[in-house]
């Protein structure tokens, strides 16, 4: 927490993305508090954050967000329960998940969802999910699709075998290499993100893709960032 101090007294004002590479909200959190110690020092600091997670333990830390420009992109991949069960077993399940999403809106915390990765034949039918959350009024969604490295696959085989299977083909034989990951196809990104970009402007909100090549597609800042110019309430 020193070195915190230290680092963010030289802050001017500057964007801080917590965390793009892993979840700053672990089981551990709730107990060891080192997130909200974290934000504690930089809400005393002019900075802007914005917070990446799965976890519904986020609206704990919301009197810290609302005292800086802040927002929050929560992951929510399926509102089905059991089927975040067997492709996200330690996140908090969405049901959870959409409840602190409403918390946060109703405490004037902009919030962005992700809807990521999206699997076909798991979650590519997003329709009744993105419904939901424009009831809440969350204003962007992020959306991304899955991209295959050989040990979560295994885990993902493990857990869903059958869909697996019918997967195989456009990952390992139709699909592209990039960076260490398969991609799905093309044309098959391509549709899927059209699809959750459609059903966003239906329900009258923002859209952005990122790491898919789709740019065009994107209706704001793909990460919902744009966000953050909303201020303090």
């Amino acid at each position: 927490m020193r070195r915190l101090e230290r680092e963010a007294d030289r802050l001017k004002g500057e964007t801080l993305s917590i965390s793009n590479s892993s979840d700053p909200y672990p089981t551990v959190e709730a107990e060891a508090g080192l997130m909200r110690g974290c934000l504690e020092i930089l809400s005393e600091r002019d900075c802007r954050i914005q917070i990446v997670t799965k976890s519904s333990l986020v609206v704990r830390d919301v009197d810290f967000l609302r005292r800086v420009p802040s927002m929050v992109s929560l992951t929510v991949t399926t509102d089905d329960d059991r089927v975040a069960g067997l492709i996200e077993p330690r996140a908090p399940p969405p049901s959870a998940r959409l409840k602190a999403v409403e918390t946060l809106v109703d405490e004037d915390v902009p919030v962005c969802v992700r809807i990521d990765p999206v699997i076909p034949f798991v979650n590519d039918e997003a329709d009744g999910l993105v419904r939901t959350l424009a009831s809440l009024s969350v204003r962007h969604i992020t959306s991304s699709t899955l991209k295959v490295r050989p040990d979560g696959w295994r885990r993902f085989s493990a857990r869903m075998p059958e869909v697996t299977e019918r997967l195989r083909s456009l990952y390992f034989e139709q699909g592209v290499r990039r960076a260490g990951y398969l991609y799905l196809p093309e044309a098959l990104r391509l549709r899927l993100m059209e699809n959750v970009g459609r059903l966003a402007k239906k329900y009258g909100m923002k859209f952005g893709t990122c790491r898919e090549g789709f740019s065009h597609l994107n209706t704001a800042a793909c990460d919902g960032s744009w966000l953050l110019k909303e201020g303090v309430s």
